[in-house]
């Protein structure tokens, strides 16, 4: 059990985290109102049982021989029918509870998908898939289970306490300071332990996101886990991140388990005078036998709900530290507000430049020193260069995932921080390596990025990117469904779906990362050859790893550290016998 304090995060703001919850629970406070109301009616009815049972009590003790059972049985029949009440009372509680929890729930999670929606693409480079996951998903659960459940408890205990509280003080105030003697070390104590459990919690829910997005991250990879035969120490290496999500579990149960105990041998303590002082004073004359009955109800009802605050404060400290994670998701800085007076990108023409751009992803480690190029409408612009050389960074930045740390990117000769982001973004089509297909079908995937595409569009934008035989082979061709991720067709079928996407989809320029390294040669130089038909008068930006594929484009941009080191058309490059034709014979030798 990992010991060391040091290493965990410090309690965060605990009653700034309540309120938020608070805020995000305003559209149910009619709901919050009827159950405070509820539990305030069922505990008083539940608090009469005692006062009837030492009534009972008393009435067959004062009748030394000739016990009146009609009096008896009729406070019998009153407390049974108050505790019956309050029954069905917390029933109607507890529904309404898993009512709200449900409700509250879908609203958290919305909020934190439309919040990842507007996060900057530098967040999702930063963070791993699992770790997002768990918080839209297992945080959100502890916060729900926790309101369905424990908020209910802690109201009801509430109630239970002050009321017992109250009644013991009306039937003897003696016997009640022999109480409350023990309140204020069990006090003492838990506020000690949050101080212990608390960090430990939050250090739990970082090492479940942690293992979560590994176990997705392995999950993804598995086929090139098992081609390489790296089982062995994929599980090693998940038996140690496994265990620390243990090691932390164990370690914040370690000390939550032992509150609940501590708390109630506390109020046994108290338990225990009150039989001793009761005894005295009942020999004294002071208190009926039925008053001390009463009281012992009381007593337990009092203590019971602290013993049971104590167990669902570990609970409530989990439900705070998964709050605080989601909480931190939803502060995140999004992406940066469009200018003031910033316009939508319209009528594009497709003349791109960048002028002497700068940019890092860490402003120590600048990418991209001083890069300027243009391309012209209409041009196919190919962009090679060894890895690292700053090819897929020169996409963030004509996306504007990313904003230049210097020098300007420009569209038809306007700063494109000048236009809006939707706007730019979507004047471009884009085809990546790594594809992405959703369930849904053949036509859904293919029509996902233009609105009301009809069957004649995507079939047309099928046939040029060449899977329309593929489509056709299908049970249910176009209304095929596709399987998450597209695992029911090979990984060239995909490509070839997103290509087919990129060319119904209705933009002026289009990039392509590498779009044809899933497909044979032969069918590569077809769609080569139809996206240059279907693409006329757009312009294209080509990032290429195989040189072969891009010796047709209007203008080659050489890359390497960050700077345009050559340009040139294929045949231009190759008579200067510079650092281009250098990576060219490289991959044919």
């Amino acid at each position: 059990m990992a010991k060391n304090d040091s290493i965990m995060k410090k309690p965060r703001d605990t009653r700034g985290s309540l309120r938020r919850l608070a805020v995000t629970l305003k559209p149910f406070r009619l709901w919050l109102a009827s159950v405070v109301a509820l539990c305030l009616v069922a505990n008083v009815l539940s608090l009469l049982g005692p006062t009837l049972a030492g009534s009972a009590i008393n009435e067959a003790a004062a009748g030394k021989g000739k016990v009146n059972f009609d009096r008896v049985t009729t406070f019998a029949l009153r407390m049974l029918a108050c505790y019956v009440a309050s029954s069905v009372m917390t029933i109607a509680i507890n529904l309404i509870m898993v009512h709200i929890s449900k409700r509250f729930a879908g609203i958290l999670r919305e909020q934190v998908f439309a919040k990842l929606m507007r996060l900057p693409v530098g967040y999702f480079d930063r963070h791993q898939a699992g770790d997002i996951i768990s918080r839209v998903s297992y945080d959100i659960d502890v916060i729900s289970t926790c309101m369905a459940s424990d908020i209910t408890s802690i109201l009801t205990s509430v109630v239970t306490v002050v009321g017992s509280l109250v009644m013991m003080i009306v039937i003897s105030p003696a016997l009640a300071l022999m109480t409350l003697v023990t309140i204020p070390l069990a006090v003492s104590y838990t506020t000690w332990m949050r101080k212990k459990t608390q960090p430990r919690y939050s250090k739990r829910s970082k090492s479940y996101g942690v293992m979560n997005g590994f176990v997705e991250e392995m999950l993804s990879g598995q086929k090139t886990i098992l081609a390489y035969a790296y089982e062995g120490n994929v599980e090693e290496k998940f038996e140690g991140i496994n265990e620390n999500a243990a090691e932390a579990y164990y370690d914040a149960e370690y000390y939550g388990c032992a509150i609940g105990p501590t708390v109630g041998s506390i109020n046994n303590v108290g338990l225990c005078l009150i039989a001793v002082f009761g005894s005295l004073m009942y020999m004294a004359g002071r208190i009926t036998l039925g008053q001390i009955s009463s009281f012992v109800l009381y007593s337990r009802k009092f203590s019971g709900p602290i013993n049971e605050i104590a167990n669902i404060i570990n609970e409530l400290y989990s439900a705070l530290a998964a709050a605080e994670r989601v909480f931190n998701l939803l502060d995140e800085p999004e992406e940066l507000v469009d200018r003031e007076h910033a316009q939508a990108l319209q009528n594009v023409r497709g003349d791109v430049s960048l002028e002497h751009v700068a940019f890092g992803y860490t402003p120590d480690q600048p990418i991209i020193h001083d890069l300027t190029m243009r391309a012209d409408a209409g041009r196919l612009v190919a962009i090679v260069g060894p890895t690292g050389a700053g090819k897929t960074t020169i996409i963030n930045l004509l996306m504007r995932f990313y904003d230049v740390d210097a020098g300007c990117v420009a569209v038809d000769g306007g700063d494109i921080r000048d236009y809006t982001r939707r706007s730019l973004r979507g004047a471009y089509a884009m085809v990546l390596q790594d594809t992405w297909v959703f369930r849904g079908t053949i036509f859904e995937n293919i029509a996902y990025g233009k609105e009301n595409a009809t069957m004649e569009e995507v079939v047309a934008a099928a046939k040029a990117a060449h899977i329309h035989p593929f489509i056709m082979r299908l049970p249910q061709g176009y209304d095929t469904v596709v399987s998450e991720d597209g695992g029911n067709i090979s990984k060239g079928q995909k490509q070839l779906l997103t290509i087919a996407r990129a060319m119904l989809y209705n933009a002026r320029m289009l990039i392509l990362d590498e779009a044809t390294s899933n497909v044979d040669t032969s069918t590569e130089r077809e769609i080569q050859r139809a996206m240059r038909d279907l693409m006329r008068d757009k312009t294209n930006f080509v990032i290429a790893h195989r040189l072969s594929t891009i010796q047709h484009a209007d203008l080659i941009l050489v890359l390497n550290q960050g700077d345009v080191v050559e340009q040139g058309t294929h045949e231009e490059l190759m008579r200067r016998k510079g650092f281009y034709h250098k990576l060219y014979t490289a991959q044919f030798e």
